[in-house]
């Protein structure tokens, strides 16, 4: 294993786990831990943001790229998420099964796009 796979392999470890706690802490109300959760998702997300530059760094690329092809993949992978979140909503909370399911099929092929999308077709 090369070590910027193993360094990333730690940091988004960690940070998926902090990420997903903080939101499980913000989000159930019967752990009654909004505010610290917030602020372990918080630190979750930084640590993973940490990483994306560290392995770009280690791989000797630019720390982050702006250009209109990063941004509009990093859009097309926050709008799939946010589809495919309102749907397992729809399901899950709000009893709408069918529609809610159809949302989220919506959503997974929104993120499926961005294989496409980044790695290109050959």
């Amino acid at each position: 294993m090369k070590k910027k796979d193993f360094v990333t392999l730690i940091l988004s470890t960690v940070g998926g786990i902090l990420f997903a706690l903080g939101m499980c802490m913000a989000l159930l109300p019967e752990w009654n831990a909004f505010t610290p959760g917030v602020v372990v998702g918080a630190v979750g997300a930084v640590i993973l943001l940490v990483m994306v530059m560290v392995r770009r760094k280690m791989s000797g690329k630019p720390a982050i790229v702006f250009n209109g092809r990063a941004i509009a993949i990093t859009l097309l992978g926050v709008a799939g998420a946010i589809i495919l979140g309102v749907g397992m909503c729809m399901t899950m909370i709000w009893d709408m099964m069918v529609a809610g399911i159809v949302v989220g099929i919506v959503g997974i092929i929104a993120l499926l796009c961005l294989i496409p999308a980044i790695k290109g077709l050959k």
